[in-house]
């Protein structure tokens, strides 16, 4: 099982998505982020499962539509370990809506 790491970026990037659903008032904006956090886990047991971009970094597509975010992260075989860099709606970077 992989280690998760999350960067202190990525607690700036949850505030953004909870003002973001408030703004918008989002009907369980919690269920959201649990929906977030709980595809971010699937990564302790499948560390490649997201497809791979630029410099080693990999991207976890969670969700879709108005519900869809990505997860930007490295793993390190070395230290099996998964770290996440960042966290943005597919909308923030640069998906379509469809």
């Amino acid at each position: 099982m992989s280690r998760i790491e999350l960067a202190p970026e990525v607690g700036d990037d949850f505030d953004r998505i909870v003002d973001h659903l408030a703004e918008h008032r989002v009907e369980n904006p919690e269920l959201r982020i649990r929906e977030i956090i709980e595809a971010i886990n699937v990564l302790e047991f499948n560390p490649l499962i997201g497809r791979p971009v630029l410099n080693d970094k990999r991207e976890l597509v969670i969700g879709r539509r108005s519900h869809g975010y990505l997860a930007l992260y490295r793993y390190v075989l070395e230290v099996d370990t998964v770290f996440i860099l960042a966290i943005r709606s597919q909308r923030e970077a640069g998906h379509p809506e469809s």
